[in-house]
């Protein structure tokens, strides 16, 4: 993106150098950007110290074994914060397990390039205490796109790289607007005729739908009909909460639409529409990276806000498996209700599509339903509880429903939200 924006460099190879999960030769690069989330767990926590641990573990044979997965991740994340290249320009092969004989038909484990590269930077960086690298440049770049750095020998924070300054002359201009849903806003007002016409451009072409089902109805009941209402507390993030389009301008023309709800503990991510002309910048990638860096930013002003969900993740589906790859990240526990680290997941995954996450066998859900005679019901125009419900109905069946539905939400929301029967 970088390239692009400072040079109008397109890379080659367009979307084949997808980074998400490089074991996904038949996906197409454009499905990448299908992120309507709801379970993943992301801590915000800050990059460097998983940049630094994957540059000792390339260094030198770590005993601690790992999954392939993680070991490719922390590649890619090594290779784009710690060289200063767009992560497009990197494709890293892990190094085979021992007993296993190496893929001949593919690269190098890691170019030799690359680590001689990042040998020469590290010894600068030792040769001279300041961190000051006069005269070196990562290979292929400007000076006045990647300059050098001075008095720092960390690698590249994620919001380093995104807000990278870009020449006075750069050859596009990159704006990101973010943009209430409503109709009474007068921003996303103005831009809907604009915004609805790139998701038709997406939907025909990515996900093959007939134009006749991606109509505005269809469009604004998916993406613009909200049920969370518009709050902005002191105590919150100055845009305040609720659902929004982060809209992203490139030389006055919407490219790409994230649509995102920000809620008190954690921005999620819902979908993200595009236009498949400009899919050599992988912006599935770069708007997920984009919307981290926004939690981040918003995590500062109201600490609680901590998390940034990706949806549901589907191990066997290649269209979902990449939001593996955004590290670190859990999996929230389906029978017990707790989160898990994704690494201790994956292998249970791999020998089954369902399985429970959470290896005490004693443990149970914490919030189970304990007391449904609490569980809040509207009925009639009236709030009771269902003990007092219950009492007023004859048929069987209507028990077991509602004993489901509070298995199914637990004792806490039971009790706070309302169950409507009629």
């Amino acid at each position: 993106m970088l390239k692009f924006l400072a040079q109008g460099e397109v890379p080659k190879g367009s979307c084949e150098d997808e980074p998400m999960d490089s074991t996904m030769d038949d996906a197409v690069a454009g499905d990448f950007a299908l992120i309507n989330k709801l379970d993943i767990q992301c801590d915000l926590k800050t990059l460097s110290d998983d940049v630094k641990e994957s540059l000792e573990s390339e260094g030198k044979n770590s005993k601690k074994e790992e999954p392939q997965e993680l070991l490719q991740s922390q590649d890619f994340v090594g290779e784009k914060l710690g060289s200063g290249e767009p992560s497009h320009s990197v494709k890293v092969h892990t190094v085979p397990k021992p007993g296993k004989g190496a893929d001949l038909s593919k690269p190098p484990c890691r170019k030799a390039k690359e680590i001689r590269k990042e040998r020469k930077r590290l010894k600068l960086m030792q040769q001279n205490p300041a961190g000051e690298l006069e005269g070196f440049q990562a290979q292929g770049h400007p000076s006045s796109l990647f300059p050098p750095k001075a008095k720092s020998n960390q690698p590249k924070s994620l919001e380093d790289l995104i807000f990278e300054s870009l020449p006075e002359n750069a050859s596009h201009k990159l704006e990101v607007r973010l943009v209430p849903v409503s109709f009474e806003d007068p921003e996303f007002k103005s831009s809907f005729s604009q915004s609805f016409s790139l998701y038709v451009k997406y939907q025909v072409a990515i996900h093959q739908d007939p134009p006749d089902e991606c109509g505005k109805t269809e469009f604004t009941r998916f993406l613009c009909s909200s049920p969370l209402e518009a709050e902005t507390p002191p105590n919150g993030p100055d845009c305040g909460y609720g659902s929004f389009h982060q809209q992203y301008w490139l030389d006055g023309k919407i490219i790409a639409v994230g649509v995102i709800d920000i809620l008190p503990n954690c921005v999620s991510s819902v979908y993200l529409y595009y236009d498949p002309d400009y899919s050599f910048l992988s912006l599935g990638v770069y708007s997920a990276l984009r919307e981290i860096a926004f939690t981040r930013q918003l995590h500062e002003k109201t600490s609680q806000l901590s998390y940034y969900y990706m949806g549901f993740y589907i191990h066997s589906c290649p269209k979902m498996k990449y939001k593996g790859q955004y590290r670190p990240s859990d999996l929230l526990c389906p029978e017990t209700y707790v989160w898990v680290p994704i690494e201790q997941c994956l292998p249970s995954l791999e020998n089954s599509k369902y399985c429970r996450f959470n290896q005490d066998p004693e443990a149970v859900d914490e919030d189970r339903s304990t007391e449904p005679d609490r569980l809040q019901v509207f009925h009639k125009r009236a709030i009771m509880p269902y003990g007092v419900y219950k009492k007023q109905q004859k048929d069987p069946s209507e028990e077991a429903a509602v004993l489901q539905y509070a298995s199914l939400v637990g004792q806490k929301c039971s009790e706070r939200m309302l169950l409507f029967r009629n």
